[in-house]
């Protein structure tokens, strides 16, 4: 009895688990801890490398002794794992597979929990704090194998002829030649790169930014309108990251002290590609590169993918069939405005129309359309290009922005002269859009007589099919703008998260005010009434405010009331 505990209070930890629960013999479990300590290792991957335990058995017993929770992978679906965080050298050399992410955690698959070594690098790499997992030692590696052979799939899609290999871009002969050879020649920087645009176009981003700071490096999503940190890259990798992305969109990687402004093309298929705008900006800590990924297959939604409502959809597709007269836009940066402009231009792009646009930088390049890019410097400001449009024999008419009296006046003429116009505003609301004009210096008679529609929008996120019901009190339903008589019709959904969506939502859907200039509301514009007013009419008129509009998509659960806060006034 003394010899065995003799024996027994040599081992300790991991060891003597086993050994008190009859999976090892006392003199295995003694030679394990002597291999383990002459190899630098952990008892637990020693004796996952020795094969001398069931796999299974072994992180059984591991689970129990350091607390970890124990997952069987081999049922998960491994294609929607979060490799791009982690790089592949990383997952294949510590045997570690992010699994999935939760907050400002990434949750990783590990054999051997206790190798603090591993979770240091991995939290390093990725900029997430690290959750660890036990699996299996033979599970991990075959679910290891299973999730880089999907990622490898994805990225073969984009062969040498339609993928990354394809990226134009061009070099400027005086760019400085160490910069340049780093960019190019540095195939980890070439494919983080890659990856991340290939990440953020299969997550359905709208824009992508590479933000220096002074002691960390942190490149965001623009998810549904939203900005999400994705990954932290060491501090040190800003220069050549910025470098690689300006020599791809044909910068001077050599001038850091200036904003530039390029584009980069990705050939997706022979029949479909994705341009990248890409913007730089010196910061007190290097170059910040913005890169706003411009979809032209986003703005084929049809109108029934904007979100008008029946009544907005009807009144707009008869503004949008009228021979002339001017269609205004309206809403802050990113809220829809040129897809829901290129949705009415791919409605009417056909061979017996000429349409031209001139915008400010032109984002989605359409076949049959003449499309102009304004540049001041030179002197092709929108007004001019109006001017020379007018003497092309047009019939629609695009100006990406109405800024000033003169770009104002021309469009306005040319609604008055048998032209369809579209263009787009910056205001809260439609009926500011008017007194927006008029105080611009635009007679009013000239407005009543061009203007036929001004559409107000915003865009709401949507929430996905993983959402709950959601109840809330009588009275804090009609603070938030119900109608008493229709709660019953009601339908309160809250957002839940999956790992298929975005914390709870996924997509966006416009929310629109939809005005047509009436007799009644031409009348109050005629006697320069304020926006006030207008919309007083409009509202008498049935003309759904932005708020309502949003209500609208709550009751039917298509967003929820946090949402629609975000977006519209209370």
């Amino acid at each position: 009895m003394n010899s065995e505990l003799k024996v027994s209070s040599q081992l300790r930890g991991f060891a003597r688990r086993l050994v008190a629960e009859g999976l090892m013999e006392e003199q295995e479990a003694l030679s394990a801890c002597d291999g383990a300590s002459k190899n630098g290792t952990t008892v637990l991957a020693w004796l996952s490398q020795q094969q001398s335990l069931d796999p299974s058995t072994l992180a059984q017993a591991a689970s129990v002794e350091y607390g970890v929770p124990l997952l069987d992978v081999s049922s998960l679906d491994l294609g929607q794992t979060p490799t791009s965080l982690v790089s592949e050298s990383l997952i294949l050399k510590h045997k570690a597979l992010p699994l999935y992410l939760r907050g400002n955690s990434i949750f990783v698959a590990l054999s051997d929990p206790t190798d603090h070594t591993i979770i240091d690098e991995i939290s390093f790499s990725s900029g997430f704090h690290v959750e660890p997992i036990l699996v299996a030692a033979d599970q991990l590696d075959k679910a290891i194998e299973r999730a880089l052979a999907v990622a490898e799939e994805e990225f073969d899609d984009f062969d040498s002829e339609e993928g990354f290999e394809d990226l134009g871009f061009q070099i400027d002969e005086d760019t400085d030649e160490i910069d340049l050879e780093n960019a190019i020649d540095e195939t980890p920087v070439v494919r983080f790169i890659n990856k991340v645009l290939l990440d953020a176009i299969r997550k359905g981003a709208s824009d992508i930014h590479f933000e220096p700071y002074e002691s960390k490096y942190r490149i965001r999503y623009r998810l549904d309108g939203v900005l999400k940190s994705i990954a932290s890259p060491p501090v040190q990798m800003a220069r050549r990251l910025t470098a690689r992305l300006k020599v791809m969109a044909g910068l001077d990687i050599a001038e850091k002290r200036v904003p530039q402004d390029g584009r980069i093309k990705l050939n997706i298929t022979r029949t479909r590609s994705i341009d990248f705008r890409v913007s730089t900006c010196p910061t007190l800590f290097g170059e910040k590169v913005v890169l706003r990924i411009l979809d032209s297959a986003s703005t084929n939604l049809g109108i029934e993918g904007l979100g008008f409502e029946p009544t907005q959809h009807d009144i707009y597709l008869e503004s949008v069939k009228k021979p002339y007269g001017m269609i205004l836009v309206t809403g802050p940066t990113g809220s829809g405005k040129t897809v829901t402009l290129y949705t009415a231009l791919n409605l009417l792009n056909d061979e017996g129309r000429n349409i031209s646009t001139v915008e400010d930088p032109v984002e989605i390049r359409v076949h049959g359309i003449n499309q102009v890019q304004q540049n001041a410097k030179q002197g092709m400001t929108f007004a001019r290009a109006l001017r020379s449009f007018l003497r092309q024999d047009p019939d629609v008419i695009m100006v990406g922005e109405i800024r000033d009296l003169e770009t104002a006046e021309i469009g306005i003429k040319a609604a008055q002269t048998g032209h369809l116009v579209l263009s787009t505003l910056h205001t809260n609301d439609a009926p500011q859009s008017i007194t927006r004009l008029m105080n611009m210096g635009v007679p009013s008679y000239n407005i009543t007589s061009a203007v036929n529609l001004v559409i107000a929008q915003r865009l709401i996120r949507t929430l996905h099919k993983c959402k709950q019901r959601d109840e809330l009190p009588e009275e804090a339903m009609i603070r938030a703008g119900f109608d008493s008589e229709n709660l019953d019709e009601v339908n309160l959904y809250k957002p839940v998260g999956c790992s298929e969506c975005n914390e709870g939502y996924r997509g966006r859907s416009g929310v629109f005010q939809v005005m047509p200039l009436s007799e009644e509301i031409q009348q109050i514009v005629l006697e320069e009434g304020s926006a006030l007013k207008i919309a007083k009419e409009a509202a008498k008129e049935g003309v759904l405010d932005l708020r309502q509009a949003a209500l609208l998509k709550v009751a039917r659960g298509v967003t929820d009331l946090i949402e629609i806060n975000r977006v519209t006034k209370d």
